[in-house]
């Protein structure tokens, strides 16, 4: 049974998410907005429309999103009458109130994602260390756990080219998540993935560490401006290997971009290449490998933009491109992150995606900072 303080709480909250969200502003924002959507030529110009109708859409999520707050909020306070008057369990009150904080946290965390690029998808890319089975196993551990993470929160996901490990597991993937602001989350995954545990890959049955490299960059979609110049351009095409049926090894379907890339802040020069082996069309494939290529350039941007903000603000904590940022601790059941502390002995819910303690944790340390 939930108490007084408890039901306030919730109240409370609920009644500053409206006030520091504005949502009475945006609803008259998004009636503007929506005005600008009914002239004649609106379709004559898509990608302008494309960007209108995305920026509704952005500011009717904020909109929902209260009101669900608003109704969990509304829901629990008639249930503490219900209660009282004996026309209620308890335990269903319990429930009630576990729903209302859950949306009222989500809501919260949400609005900490402020930048540009927190609203959009990600292209994250899962590389073996160095260690041979037992790495190539970890990286695909990784592979799974972030699949079932987005599975749980309603994402889409694409795997855009794997390449199998020599007996087991995987040297690297590339997996493609869709939906509203899972870079934002996800961005809190970017660095070495650590683990320890007892190999059974292992004859001797020795505890042995190995290491996975996760980058996370921001899917740019058609309403992102990145400049690609054509010349720096260079196509392969080749068969794709592994599971796939008969066109597999007979087609040369999988296509492999080279861009001739520098720095322009550093004059620093580097070959980016990407390989995309995800459909049977060509054609598709490279529409995709160029996705991958806009959002890597758009990542080089923002990471040199995060540089300098970190140089003028002394003392800030920056994100650390590489750095190792997470321990997985079979044997003493311990997961651990090692920017913010968190951790948790629930090391098979872990595995298996339950990873928002962590998410959470990293934006209410750097949310705030990145700003």
């Amino acid at each position: 049974m939930i108490t007084p303080d408890q039901l306030k709480e919730v109240q409370e909250r609920s009644a500053s998410l409206k006030k520091y969200l504005d949502i009475d502003g945006k609803k008259i924002q998004v009636e503007e907005e929506e005005l600008r959507t009914h002239v004649p030529d609106f379709w004559e110009h898509p990608k302008e429309a494309q960007v209108q109708m995305k920026k509704i859409k952005d500011l009717q999520q904020w909109i929902t999103g209260y009101a669900e707050v608003q109704k969990a909020a509304e829901e629990l306070t008639i249930a503490w009458d219900f209660v009282k008057e004996g026309l209620m369990e308890e335990s269903e009150i319990d429930v009630l109130y576990t729903d209302a904080i859950s949306k009222i946290e989500n809501l919260e965390f949400r609005n900490m994602l402020r930048r540009e690029e927190d609203k959009l998808g990600v292209v994250l890319k899962i590389n073996s260390g160095a260690g041979g089975t037992e790495s190539q196993d970890w990286a695909q551990m990784l592979m799974r756990m972030y699949l079932r993470w987005c599975e749980k929160n309603g994402y889409k996901t694409s795997i855009s080219n794997i390449l199998e490990g020599d007996e087991a597991g995987i040297k690297s993937c590339t997996i493609e998540v869709e939906g509203d602001f899972a870079y934002g989350y996800l961005k809190s995954e970017n660095g070495v993935h650590r683990l320890v545990r007892v190999s059974p890959y292992n004859a001797q049955g020795k505890r042995m560490t190995s290491f996975a490299s996760v980058f996370v960059t921001p899917l740019v979609d058609d309403t992102i401006e990145v400049k690609v110049e054509q010349a720096l351009l260079s196509w392969d095409t080749f068969r794709s290997g592994g599971a796939g049926g008969q066109n597999v090894n007979k087609v040369e379907s999988g296509v492999r971009l080279r861009y001739q890339y520098t720095d322009p802040y550093t004059g620093e020069k580097e070959e980016i290449l990407i390989e995309n082996t995800e459909t049977r069309d060509q054609p598709k494939n490279k529409e995709n490998a160029m996705r991958h290529l806009r959002s890597i350039l758009y990542e080089k941007e923002m990471k040199h933009r995060l540089e300098e903000q970190a140089k003028i603000e002394a003392g800030k904590m920056k994100i650390e491109w590489g750095s190792q940022i997470r321990s997985y601790v079979f044997d003493d059941r311990r997961v651990k992150d090692h920017r913010t502390g968190f951790q948790t002995s629930d090391v098979g819910g872990v595995m298996d995606g339950e990873l928002d303690g962590f998410i959470k944790a990293y934006l209410m340390e750097f949310a705030e900072k990145e700003d």
